[in-house]
């Protein structure tokens, strides 16, 4: 219920701020399956397009720094829905907040959000991922699923503007990680990015060219 409501206000925050969401790859997301998904994360504003598909997904928790639940109110909010806070700098207290979590999770059928590359960089391009997220697959022999946001063409960090845009978001088939080990985690991450960079650079060119950016 929590999540619904944060879902149906952020709706109407992107609308407020002219931010219009394609969603493609939408049988992949619907599935009720519990999985990893690994997201490029460019900005603040992900969090909108994530509770755009909130409604497609159903059920999903998402992996977030422990100093955004001191940015109340959207700490506690955040709280309310369910995201599991994790200590970054501290690797083995992260992989136990998780772990504990995951045979719920794994139970429910509850995806897991994740963003791998650790902070968000909205550069027009996808930044080397932690390994984190595919450890927490492999382990739980969960898919990885790959979710893919267009470049934020609208959002000028150092101008601090803010314009009306279009984003896509491409849902990319799921990974299967069966009979997968740890070492197999480094290949796991970077083949996964790679697909992600192909996806993310094909859509936001093709985006640019019919906005005629």
């Amino acid at each position: 219920m929590n999540k619904r409501l944060a879902s149906m206000l952020c709706n109407h925050i992107s609308r407020l701020l002219g931010l219009n969401w394609e969603l493609k790859g939408r049988q992949y997301l619907e599935k009720e399956e519990a999985c990893v998904i690994v997201a490029n994360h460019q900005s603040s504003l992900d969090i909108l397009g994530m509770f755009e598909l909130w409604p497609v997904m159903q059920k999903c928790t998402v992996v977030a720094k422990k100093e955004l639940f001191y940015a109340w109110p959207f700490g506690i909010a955040a709280w309310l829905c369910g995201l599991i806070f994790i200590d970054r700098l501290n690797s083995e207290s992260a992989k136990t907040a998780i772990n504990c979590s995951i045979e719920q999770l794994k139970t429910d059928k509850v995806k897991l959000w994740i963003f791998p590359e650790g902070t968000r960089k909205n550069t027009g391009e996808i930044h080397s991922f932690k390994k984190g997220a595919f450890h927490t697959a492999i382990n739980a022999e969960l898919p990885i699923l790959p979710i893919v946001f267009t470049e934020f063409y609208f959002l000028d960090k150092y101008q601090k503007r803010l314009d009306t845009g279009h984003i896509v978001i491409t849902v990319l088939p799921p990974i299967s990680t069966k009979g997968l080990s740890q070492s197999d985690v480094p290949k796991l991450a970077e083949s996964t990015r790679q697909l992600m960079v192909d996806a993310f650079n094909k859509a936001t060119y093709k985006l640019k060219e019919e906005l005629l950016l």
